[in-house]
């Protein structure tokens, strides 16, 4: 366990801002992350994982703790599951590639998202149709204050629409050690979403597999979404908005044509990337902060803009949105 001062995170997270952290360590087991606690008891903390949900808009003063857990291992199986846990430091990708190379279904839909494992109970992670909440069992965490274990089942954790009780309830209180996920030996495939069937024509593909579904979710994402490694962001910067059936007919008198998707007979979501479109902020840049050209929903660091910079265009994307469509968008990023 090493502690370094004045640390710079630019490399740590996918926005690619400099910030500093007054203090940073990382940790590989919970015995170190215990130890890291108890010696650190009066700074202030921050649990970083794959720095891919956060933007910084100042440096930390306090003390940034990396979580580097890693390991994937078949814990349980019976004739239709199997349990696979793995340590909150995994990329998740690259979790999602040894699902896909075992054969085990659920999280095929969920490829090429970027971050770590243990931040996808947090966030509630999604796309195409599928959420972490349908193949999460359970994880293990470590409580801040009292150094305590404590596992949480998928009940305990409170999810809903890019939420979880570790955003609301317990935020900032508990780190994740570890999390497993009950998959399929037998997958039932999940390609309701079009942009997937598409894909999956385009590519040919006459007979269904998970690998095929994994693929043609790398494909639509690497079509649509700019590479971290390239081009400095956070994947989605907004939450799709949910309103009810009269909010939806007000829409319609603004717009004829609003794309809507059914949640229930109240309730509809409406993609945030189509109101930011049309309130004219896809392809914006000022300086080197912008709204990617190819989806408005991501906000982008072309190379050395600052995260106030973005949050203030954040600012004026929402002040726009409200004020064309009476929606408050709501940020899934984490503002720091």
């Amino acid at each position: 366990m090493q502690l370094t001062q004045n640390f710079s995170l630019k490399n740590y997270n996918t926005f690619r801002i400099d910030a500093y952290a007054k203090y940073f360590v990382d940790f590989s087991s919970p015995a170190i992350l215990s130890q890291i606690i108890e010696e650190h008891k009066n700074k202030q903390k921050m649990i970083l994982g794959g720095g891919s949900n956060i933007l910084f808009t100042k440096n930390f003063d306090g003390i940034v703790i990396k979580n580097s857990i890693q390991g994937i291992n078949v814990v349980n199986e019976d004739e239709d599951y199997v349990y696979i846990k793995a340590g909150a430091g995994v990329n998740w990708h690259q979790f999602v590639m040894y699902c896909v190379n075992k054969n085990f279904g659920g999280v095929e839909n969920l490829s090429l998202i970027p971050g770590n494992t243990g931040a996808s109970p947090m966030q509630n992670i999604g796309a195409y149709g599928v959420e972490i909440k349908d193949v999460f069992y359970e994880l293990e965490s470590l409580h801040l204050e009292d150094n305590s274990l404590h596992i949480f089942k998928n009940p305990d954790c409170e999810f809903g629409y890019r939420e979880s009780i570790f955003k609301k309830k317990y935020k900032g209180q508990f780190v994740i050690l570890s999390v497993t996920f009950r998959l399929q030996k037998k997958p039932v495939y999940n390609v309701s979403y079009g942009a997937i069937e598409e894909e999956l024509k385009k590519m040919n593909v006459e007979s269904l597999s998970i690998k095929a579904i994994s693929d043609a979710v790398i494909n639509i994402r690497k079509s649509k979404l700019p590479d971290p490694e390239v081009i400095g962001n956070a994947g989605s910067f907004f939450k799709n908005p949910e309103i009810n059936s009269g909010e939806l007919q007000e829409l319609t008198r603004i717009e004829l044509k609003v794309p809507s998707f059914k949640i229930n007979d109240n309730t509809f979501k409406i993609p945030a990337g189509w109101l930011i479109e049309q309130c004219g902020w896809k392809g914006y840049r000022r300086g080197d902060a912008g709204c990617y050209d190819k989806q408005a929903l991501v906000l982008v660091n072309y190379e050395n803009a600052t995260g106030k910079e973005i949050f203030q265009l954040s600012n004026q994307i929402k002040q726009s949105v409200s004020e064309k469509f009476g929606i408050e968008l709501e940020r899934e990023v984490n503002i720091i």
